[in-house]
């Protein structure tokens, strides 16, 4: 008799030990996949930053070297200004303030092609200068970067979305805490081919 109820205690017990090791390594494998979702948040980040980063060049290039259009890069300094308003940490990556930081830093990108299409129709001795060029090397390479940071966040923030919400592992996530994460979408009109004119 009390051999049967040491045996069915220790199977209990190997039961609970098993469960336990199982939830402390679910648990700590989505601590990681979040870490690498807040790292690659980091990397768009520092992408983005590139990109504010060369507002200041452009104003400065368009300045310095034409009688710019005073309102076309007033429009380029507010909409970097408000990009640089829109933070968002690890913790904050949320699809409505993931849309707000992309909608924000939307704009700054509309802001800065209308500046750049100017220069270029209005300016073409300025289109001719090395800076100019230089900087539209570096514009070109800035919106390359964004893009392929994007999709490496987008890819951790699905693998960690699928981790979390998965049985059983969508037991220990919501016990703990783990919440999904938003992605990057296309733009607004991304849909629509855009409509190509050629003066003849």
């Amino acid at each position: 008799m009390k051999k049967g109820k040491i045996g069915i205690w220790a199977i209990v017990l190997i039961v609970i030990a098993v469960i336990a090791i199982w939830f402390i390594g679910a648990r700590n494998n989505f601590v990681r996949m979040d870490e690498q979702v807040a790292g690659q948040w980091s990397q768009v980040e520092t992408a983005y930053q590139r990109r504010m980063d060369l507002v200041n060049q452009l104003v400065s290039t368009v300045q310095g070297d034409a009688n710019y259009e005073r309102g076309t890069l007033e429009a380029v300094i507010k909409a970097r200004s408000e990009a640089s308003s829109v933070q968002l940490t690890g913790e904050d990556l949320t699809e409505e303030k993931i849309a707000a930081f992309q909608k924000a830093q939307d704009n700054l990108q509309s802001a800065m092609n209308r500046a750049i299409t100017l220069t270029v129709e209005r300016y073409p001795e300025l289109h001719a200068t090395e800076a100019f060029q230089n900087l539209m090397t570096a514009v070109e390479g800035s919106e390359n970067r964004i893009s392929v940071e994007r999709q490496k966040f987008n890819d951790s923030v699905k693998k960690y979305n699928q981790a979390i919400r998965l049985f059983p592992g969508s037991i220990v996530a919501n016990l703990c805490g783990f919440e999904k994460k938003g992605y990057f979408t296309s733009s607004e009109g991304a849909e629509k081919a855009p409509e190509i004119q050629f003066d003849l």
